[in-house]
């Protein structure tokens, strides 16, 4: 049994009603096991809203979990009536940080395979005194680890981020050949072991317009991107580019790629999303536990609404059971050569 927890997010985001919807029309797999993490007052009060079953259990870790009800570790005891959906604040935010720090030590501690994360407001969570950009920030913090990058996935298009929130212009001078090398090899390392991809083969996107065209428009793929897909191949990794922007996503997504390592956010994740608007995962590559999200945001302005759609949880869930699997077959593989 694969056992997967599921951080509720903003607790007046779509993060709630996703989860409803989850768990009432979505068939589980054999093996999988998701628990959420959360506040079962909130989800109370948004299931009668939009009459959705919800047969929920407050779930102790350590103890049988429930076969009719659904799990939910008590991570919050938000008073429902109080809160409006879509409003959040400074309560809301601590509130979801504590979710997520539930998860990880829970994920560490074993009682989960692995972690799927809803959506979080990073505006609530730094006013409630944690100053994070965003989701993968927060759990690189908290599981100690540096070396981390934000891959989004799909089944046509992946692409890693070699820079993640950050604004455009600062963009090229955060660009280092350590930098787009590290995003190479976590990819690299990705493909291999959590998505069982035995020979991967990586594309890099240029920064500029035509990749450079020659450094006509822009010197950082000849001063920077070159150099670092030289190393990865000086190390043996399949890694090619860079390759302009405009024409490598769409071979990716023909197949003739397993990812693209991309320079910043929405060079990778404008072609991701018209790809895999509903049903793409976010996932973090390099930590020591597994963690997958949604690719969407909280929705504020569809929050409560009965609106939402659970597409890309579920596949979310899916995937963190697959690339726990994945992982404890390669490791095993390993123990068994040696």
């Amino acid at each position: 049994m694969v056992r997967i927890g599921i951080t509720m997010g903003c607790p007046v985001g779509i993060g709630p009603e996703i989860i409803l919807r989850y768990f009432s029309e979505v068939t589980i797999p054999a093996g999988v096991q998701p628990v959420i993490i959360g506040d079962p007052n909130v989800l109370g009060r948004l299931a009668a809203e939009l009459k959705i079953p919800a047969p929920f259990v407050i779930w102790q870790p350590g103890t049988p979990l429930p076969v009719s009800a659904v799990p939910v570790v008590q991570a919050s005891s938000l008073s429902p009536d109080s809160l409006i959906w879509g409003c959040p604040d400074a309560a809301t935010g601590k509130a979801m940080a504590r979710y997520i720090e539930t998860g990880v030590t829970l994920t560490r501690q074993g009682i989960f395979h692995g972690l799927t994360t809803c959506p979080i407001c990073k505006t609530s969570l730094n006013a409630a005194g944690f100053p994070f950009p965003g989701h993968t920030e927060m759990l690189a913090s908290l599981t100690k680890t540096d070396d981390y990058a934000m891959m989004m996935a799909g089944n046509k298009l992946k692409v890693t981020l070699v820079t993640i929130h950050r604004p455009l212009k600062e963009v090229a001078a955060a660009l280092s050949i350590a930098e787009i090398y590290r995003s190479i090899r976590l990819s690299h390392t990705a493909l291999l072991v959590d998505f069982g991809i035995p020979q991967p083969r990586i594309a890099v996107a240029g920064l500029n317009p035509h990749a450079g065209e020659s450094g006509l428009f822009g010197d950082e793929e000849e001063r920077l991107i070159t150099p670092a897909i030289a190393y990865g191949r000086q190390h043996g990794l399949n890694v090619s580019g860079p390759f302009p922007p405009d024409i490598i996503y769409y071979k990716a997504a023909l197949g003739e790629y397993d990812v693209v390592v991309s320079m910043y956010h929405d060079q990778g994740l404008i072609p991701f999303k018209l790809l895999h608007f509903e049903d793409g995962v976010n996932v973090t590559l390099g930590l020591p536990i597994v963690r997958t999200s949604v690719d969407h945001g909280t929705a504020y302005d569809i929050a409560g609404k009965g609106l939402a759609k659970h597409t890309s949880l579920a596949e979310a869930v899916l995937l963190a059971a697959a690339i726990s699997t994945n992982r404890a077959t390669f490791h095993e593989r390993g123990r068994q050569r040696i």
